[in-house]
Formats: C-alpha cells, structure tokens, sequence
C-alpha cells in the first residue's frame, strides 16, 4: 500500500509526473468499493518485516538498558535513547517503517524521561526533557505520533510542576481536562490543515486526537463518581450521556480515534453494574455484546450518520471538516 507521501516524494523525485499520480489517486478511488476518507487510514504495519524488525529492536534495546544499568540506572536508560535514535537513522529515516517507527521514538523519550529522572530525581523537569527529546526527534524524523508524545510530556510536566510543586492535588480533574481540550484543539488545528487526509498532518492528528479522549473522559468520569466502588444507574446513564456526546463529536470530526480511547470507560461502568445486579459471569460479555453491536451498526452506517450531524453545522464550519464521500 503506498500512502501519499509516497506519491508526493516519487513527484518531487521526478519518478512521475503530478498528472500521473493525480490520475493514479483517482483510479484507486474509483477502484475501492468504499470511500478513502471514510477508512481513516493510518500508517502502522506495511508486511510482516515490520514485526520481524520491531522484535529485534525490542530485544536490542532491552539488552543494552539492562548492560548499561550495571553500572548506573541513567546509563541503561541513556543507552536506550542512544541506540533508539541510531537504529530510527536506519529503520525510521530510511527505511520508513511505521511501527518501528514507534516503537523506537517511545524508546528514545522514554529513555530521555528515565536518564532526566534518575539524576534530578524530578518529574516535571524529566517530562520537559522528555518533550525536548520529542521535539528534537520530530525535527529528525517527522514520525506522526511524535507530536502527540511530546504533548503528552508536555501534560505531564505541567500536572507534575502545578501538584507537586504548587500543591494543586485536589484540582488534578480539572487540569487533565483543561490539557485534554488544549490538545484536542491541536489536534482539530492540524486536521484543519488537510481535510482530505492525504498527507503527513491527518496521522499526527490521529494520535493527538487518541490522546485527547482519556484526558478529557477520565477528568468527567472521576467527577461522576464512577470510580468509586459502587456504580449506580444514575452514574452509568451519565456515562452514556458523555460516550454519545462524543460519538457526536467522533461524527463530526470523522474521527473514530476518539471514540476508541473513551470505549474502556462505557465497558467499565456497564460492567461493574451488571456485576452489582448479580452477573458477575456475564457482565463484561453482556455488555460487550451491546456496545459492540452498536458501534457496528453505526460503523456500517458512517457516513449517512455523520451527514445527519453535519447539517446541524453552519456551512463555515462544515467546509473546515473532513467532507463527506
């Protein structure tokens, strides 16, 4: 499968010409008995090879961290963000594969947060330099997810800085929701820069927007009470309340990456409820049956969903939205 920038890079290399591949792109719209932009397609395993080389590299890292934590817990953690960059020169840069892409970007920020951690011993400066080594990464790289782990760094060091620091404990829900609504406005600002989804900004804005839905959910979910050991009906109708609103959003974003990321809390609640009201066997298959049937049913119907949606919307806002196929 050859993405887009494959296309643009075969043009800009001279391979083909920009007619070409326009005429390419449309004969494999017309080709597919389902419209591109309602697959939401990613980059993430192009053959088997990618496994193959993700396996080496998940034991290469693994060896050297634990080598160099003989001598001190920074230096493993340092050698994984070296060798991490090294193999991403070849498999990332060159190569270009998507998930050891990945994996070797989490390598190396994890690697980054360790080595900051285990000399200063502080996990707001080991969050700034884990978004440090995401950016430098990004400006190296340019993996999608990239963005979303340096924004994740970023969350983290500002909750870190304003609990542990300013003593803020009792208002960590409301800051994971203001950082959730900042990276979701990211997220829509970097979708807004290509609606059609065709090049390199629709993937960094799949894994913003994935990243998104917990900080956001969770902070609501918390405020519910859901976490507290009894579920009431009360509280999982409130669950369902905010899992439609952002089925809603989902629709009219064409965005199914959102809807994913908050799905574990609508199982949870559904499933300690059932569990209360005596079927403890069944619970989490009864309510899995209901929620997956639902969201086949609205899978199979996407696209007439979301035109519903987007009719409620002013034709300014519609053009800003990925159109419908």
């Amino acid at each position: 499968m050859y993405s887009e920038e494959d296309l643009a890079s075969a043009v800009k290399a001279g391979v083909m010409t920009e007619e070409t591949a326009k005429a390419f792109r449309l004969h494999v719209a017309q080709a597919r008995s389902t419209p591109a932009v309602d697959e939401e397609y990613f980059r993430l395993v192009t053959g088997f090879n990618d496994i193959f080389v993700v396996i080496a590299c998940v034991l290469c890292l693994w060896s050297v961290s634990r080598i160099g934590a003989l001598w001190a817990p920074w230096i493993g953690a340092l050698a994984l963000s070296v060798v991490a960059w090294v193999l991403a020169e070849f498999f990332t840069r060159k190569r270009r594969m998507a998930l050891p892409a990945i994996v070797l970007l989490l390598a190396f920020e994890g690697g980054a947060f360790y080595t900051s951690f285990a000399l200063m011993e502080s996990t707001p400066v080991a969050s700034a330099v884990a978004a440090l080594a995401a950016w430098l990464h990004w400006q190296r790289f340019k993996v999608p997810i990239t963005v979303a782990a340096g924004a994740s760094a970023v969350v983290g060091c500002i909750g870190a800085t304003l609990v542990s620091v300013l003593g803020l404990t009792g208002w960590i829900n409301a800051i994971l929701f203001a950082s959730g609504a900042a990276v979701f406005v990211v997220a829509l600002r970097w979708d807004a820069g290509d609606i059609r989804r065709r090049t390199r900004r629709a993937d960094v804005a799949f894994w913003l927007h994935l990243l998104a839905a917990p900080l956001l959910v969770h902070p609501v979910v918390a405020m519910l009470g859901l976490f507290g050991g009894h579920t009431t009906l009360g509280q999982a109708a409130g669950v369902i309340a905010l899992y439609a609103v952002v089925t809603l959003i989902s629709l009219a974003i064409d965005r199914r990456a959102l809807m994913v990321s908050a799905l574990a809390y609508v199982l949870y609640a559904f499933g300690a409820l059932l569990e209360q009201y005596g079927m403890v066997n069944l619970s989490f298959a009864v309510t899995a049956l209901s929620i997956s049937s639902g969201l086949l049913l609205l899978s199979a119907f996407w696209n007439p969903s979301r035109a519903i949606v987007l009719k409620r919307f002013p034709r300014t806002v519609q053009e800003r939205l990925a159109p419908l196929r």
